[in-house]
């Protein structure tokens, strides 16, 4: 099943803004391209590094570019295929701030 990314600009201007951050995003990208997944736990056997948000909330969060970056995404799994939106970007200090003020659940900026 292949993985629509709904929303891939955030991710574009993420890398305007942050040029070093491109190679690690382009390597995601890549990945996700021949990814399979069928149930929320797929996500994590393809991007071992990524971390489900809590029960019930259809995030996961992955950790891009060795932990640099932590990228918030909503997935939905319908019948035929899954999709998935990006929510939030930033950097793992940003995200732990995000942790700390408990808005990693609700966050929503693209």
């Amino acid at each position: 099943m292949k993985i629509p990314l709904i929303k891939r600009q955030p991710i574009e201007n993420y890398i305007r803004l942050h040029a070093r951050s491109r190679s690690s995003f382009q390597a995601w990208l890549s990945i996700l391209k021949f990814a399979d997944w069928k149930v929320p736990s797929d996500m994590i056997a393809t991007y071992n590094n990524a971390d489900i948000l809590g029960k019930g909330t259809e995030r996961v969060v992955f950790n891009i570019g060795g932990n640099n970056y932590r990228m918030i995404c909503r997935y939905h799994f319908g019948k035929a295929k899954v999709h998935l939106f990006v929510l939030w970007i930033g950097t793992h200090a940003e995200y732990t701030r995000l942790c700390g003020e408990q808005r990693q659940y609700g966050i929503s900026n693209y």
